[in-house]
Parts: structure tokens; C-alpha cells; sequence
């Protein structure tokens, strides 16, 4: 079996207040469709994301970032260093998928920094060719927030999850996820690229349409789903995600039972058992792994998978 390199990458949780069908009060999550040609997970719906860039790193980056250190971010993820990154790279990927561009503009008489509006005339369209540039790859991120004098808001980006792909899907990435409050003054919208459909929506109802099979979604993007679906407020959301001090990895194990897929994670009956079996065997080879590899890639890859333990 070829090694499938495992890729740093980071995706952000946009929330904003919502009504409930009873009329009380709710939260929504901006979910975006990942397109229908993708190699990877085509189709499933999922939060603004993806793989950690150089340029999301360095100390002009670093000056670029309201009130988060490298050192602070790295702090929190454990890492020696380069942590700020994945904050960065989580608003970045925002940016180029959703259009949402979480920053501050500077502060006016000594007042705290505003988030950005792009709703004054101009505005919009001006930011609109930004992210353009940014996605066709002739600008960078660090430009635009130069260009514009801003500073990426990290600090309002909370860190909250962290998955690993499993060692049989076609891509691998080990991500960090992030929650943060959508800018009131700028609309989300798919690039018609990468996603092809965005929308706004209560957890409970994503995950209602789920298990109906009308949507895809991966198991990660269940897990947050549940835990958002908790709360009744941004507010709420943020309090919790402040509250976030130790984040474990979770690496979900992926079993071959009679040619179907079951993907089990830490806390699912079995998973124990299953990780001490995958330790115990050591390396597998010939047409065992083979197989194993082809049925997991062609479940991951295209998602006509069975749904995942729970």
C-alpha cells in the first residue's frame, strides 16, 4: 500500500444567531458543498477548510494577527512552534471558500478594533476581486490584509477539535477545528469552485437531513454538529469554546466487516478493542491489505458509505 502523507490542516465553525421553528432562540452553521468532481469526500457538506500553506506562517503573518502570539498559539496546540498557522490558515481558507473574511479594521479614537463590513458601497465588490486573487493564486492573503490595513481577528477564533484522517482514506489530514461568530456586516457565499452550495442552518436540522440521506457528511463534521447542536446562541457557542482547555486527537479506526465499512472513534463500543487489535497485528501485507485499502479509499473517496458507529 502506498503512504499516504498525513497534512497539517485547519477548518473553522462560523456561527451566528438563529430562531428556532418554536420561535425561541437557536444557533446556525455555515456548511459548504464540496464539489461533485472533488477526489476527495465529493458531495459531503462540510465547514470552511483546508490544508495548512507556507504562507500562512512567518513573522509578516505574525503582525497580521490581532492579539494571538505564535508563541500563545503554539502554547495552546502543543506544538514548539508555527501554531499561529493553523489560525491563519482556518481564516484564510474562510476567505477563499466562503467569502467571509474575519478582521479588524484599525481602531478609531482609541476604540477597540471593528470588524470588517463590507456592506458600505464598494466595499463588497472590492473584496470580492480580493478573494479572487487569492483563489486564482495572484495575491496572498498577506497582501489583501496589507492592502487594507487589517488584522486577522485569531483572537475571536477558538480552538475546539482535532481529527486525524484514517490511515486508509486517499487523503490524510491532521486538522484543528475552530468556532468563531460570523462577521454581521459580510455574506458567506460558496466559490463555485472547490464548493458548490453554501447554506446556513441549524445543527439539528444537518444532522436531521443525515440520517434521512439527503446530505453527506464526514464524521468529524457529525461530532461538532452535536456538540453545537447544545447551545442556543452564539453566545453560548463562544462560552463553551473559551471553556476548551485539552483537545484530543481522535484517529478513527476503519474495520472491513463482510466487505462493509465501519468507522469506530474514541468513546464508540469497540474502538478500544479494535486499536489494541490493529497494535497487536503489526504491519499487514498481500491481498488482506489490498482489499481492506481498495474498500476503505472507494468509501472515504466517494462517500457511498454506511453510516459511521455511534
Amino acid at each position: 500500500m502506498v503512504h499516504v502523507p498525513v497534512r497539517d490542516a485547519a477548518t473553522v465553525m462560523l456561527v451566528r444567531d438563529a430562531v428556532a421553528p418554536d420561535g425561541g432562540p437557536d444557533v446556525e452553521v455555515c456548511m459548504l458543498r464540496r464539489n461533485l468532481a472533488s477526489e476527495f469526500v465529493a458531495g459531503a457538506y462540510v465547514f470552511p477548510g483546508g490544508a495548512v500553506d507556507p504562507g500562512d506562517l512567518g513573522a509578516a503573518m505574525e503582525a497580521r494577527c490581532h492579539g494571538l502570539s505564535d508563541t500563545e498559539a503554539s502554547s495552546v496546540l502543543g506544538v514548539d512552534s508555527g501554531g499561529l498557522a493553523f489560525w491563519v490558515a482556518a481564516l484564510r481558507e474562510c476567505f477563499e471558500e466562503a467569502g467571509v473574511l474575519v478582521a479588524y479594521r484599525p481602531p478609531s479614537a482609541g476604540g477597540p478594533p471593528a470588524l470588517l463590513d463590507t456592506t458600505p458601497p464598494g466595499e463588497a465588490a472590492r473584496f470580492v476581486a480580493h478573494r479572487a486573487g487569492v483563489n486564482a493564486g495572484t495575491t496572498s492573503l498577506l497582501e489583501v490584509v496589507e492592502e487594507e490595513d487589517l488584522t486577522l481577528a485569531v483572537d475571536a477564533v477558538r480552538y475546539v477539535d482535532r481529527w486525524i484522517t484514517p490511515e486508509l482514506a486517499p487523503r490524510r489530514y491532521d486538522t484543528r477545528f475552530f468556532v468563531t461568530a460570523a462577521p454581521p456586516g459580510q455574506v458567506a457565499r460558496h466559490d463555485d469552485g472547490e464548493t458548490i452550495a453554501s447554506l446556513w442552518i441549524r445543527p439539528v436540522d444537518a444532522l436531521a437531513r443525515f440520517e434521512a440521506g439527503e446530505i453527506e457528511l464526514l464524521p468529524p463534521t457529525i461530532t461538532c454538529l452535536r456538540r453545537l447542536g447544545a447551545f442556543r446562541s452564539t453566545g453560548a457557542v463562544l462560552a463553551w469554546a473559551a471553556s476548551v482547555t485539552e483537545v484530543v486527537a481522535i484517529l478513527p479506526i476503519v474495520l472491513i466487516e463482510d466487505g462493509q465499512v465501519l468507522i469506530l472513534r474514541p468513546g464508540d463500543s469497540g474502538y478500544e478493542e479494535a486499536l489494541a487489535d490493529r497494535a497487536a497485528s503489526g504491519p499487514r501485507h498481500g491481498t488482506v491489505l489490498e482489499e481492506e485499502s481498495r474498500v476503505a479509499r472507494e468509501a472515504w473517496g466517494t462517500f457511498r458509505t454506511p453510516r459511521t458507529s455511534t
